[in-house]
């Protein structure tokens, strides 16, 4: 009984830790993971590639509450290897999750559907499915909860992550309030350092309040790009990183942000507009420490491999 699945990274629109709403958008770097069950098997064993000694309980809750609910209750193991680098802001909790309940259901020879709750990608019925992508979302959101790795939930990133394109939540209630597709030309800049979700300070996030309700609106507009550079500009005041990097990419960027708690910062650039230049981003960027990817927006989110 062995799965295989892929699940996607993402960068920020609207950060949740503020009021509750969050917005994020999938990019094109993969979490693939691989789920081996046994029935006689006590329990999960995760194994993480990029880091033997990272903590594996995300992804061994999700295989356990994934089995829980559509199998028997089945042991067995799990292994994750990424391009998603680990604690970064750019989702890669979201990704492994959503790969693991996804390389899950596979494993366990269950059907998922391509859309959301029931329809399939053309808006139609999907009733042949036994899983829906946003119920295994949901699952993988869930286990992050109960194995700690996320202070708001993270519904924003892990929708983003399963279903690809924007999308907008209320991670309260775990509900989708939008999601479109968009199309973008990436650049991230990721530093040396790590900074992990579950420790970032909900109380200075919370204290601007006021601006994320602002980039909320801009968000339910269709406004990602300008909702995500003011978000970017608030977030990195509140979590304490350094705004220069997002000021140096505005005059050639479509919109530019923070990603998550950071470190990471992300650019895109609309390649139907001649003013868009991330030649010019990277450039600025290459003078700093830390790595430098160049990737796209993805509209089709996680799937079975």
């Amino acid at each position: 009984m062995e799965g295989r699945a892929a699940a996607l990274g993402a960068g920020t629109v609207l950060n949740a830790l503020a009021t509750g709403t969050g917005a994020a958008f999938g990019i094109d770097v993969e979490t693939r993971a691989t789920v081996t069950l046994d029935p006689d098997a006590d329990g999960v064993r995760g194994e993480i590639a990029e880091d033997p000694d990272a903590d594996t309980a995300l992804i061994e809750r999700c295989v356990a509450l994934a089995t829980e609910r559509w199998g028997d209750g089945e042991g067995g193991a799990v292994r994750t290897d990424s391009d998603v680098p680990l604690a970064a802001g750019l989702k890669s909790s979201s990704a492994a999750a959503n790969a693991t309940v996804l390389a899950t259901c596979d494993a366990l020879g269950l059907t998922v559907g391509d859309g959301t709750d029931g329809t399939d990608a053309g808006g139609g019925s999907d009733s042949t499915a036994d899983v829906t992508r946003l119920e295994a979302c949901r699952l993988g959101v869930r286990a992050a909860r109960e194995a700690g790795v996320t202070v708001t939930g993270a519904f924003d990133d892990a929708t983003a992550s399963m279903l690809g394109g924007v999308t907008v939540t209320d991670n309260g209630a775990d509900e989708l309030r939008s999601r479109e597709a968009v199309d973008w030309n990436v650049l991230v800049w990721t530093p040396p350092e790590r900074a992990y979700s579950a420790d970032a300070d909900v109380a200075r996030c919370e204290a601007v309040a006021p601006m994320a309700d602002l980039v909320a609106d801009l968000a339910l507009d269709g406004r990602y790009a300008e909702a995500m550079t003011v978000n970017g500009l608030a977030f990195s005041a509140a979590l304490g990183f350094d705004a220069d990097p997002a000021v140096e990419a505005m005059p050639h960027a479509t919109g530019v942000s923070l990603s998550g708690t950071g470190p990471s910062v992300v650019a895109v650039a609309d390649p139907d507009d001649p003013e868009t230049d991330l030649g010019a981003v990277e450039d600025a960027w290459s003078e700093r420490p830390g790595t430098l990817r160049r990737t796209t927006t993805r509209n089709d989110g996680a799937a079975v491999e």
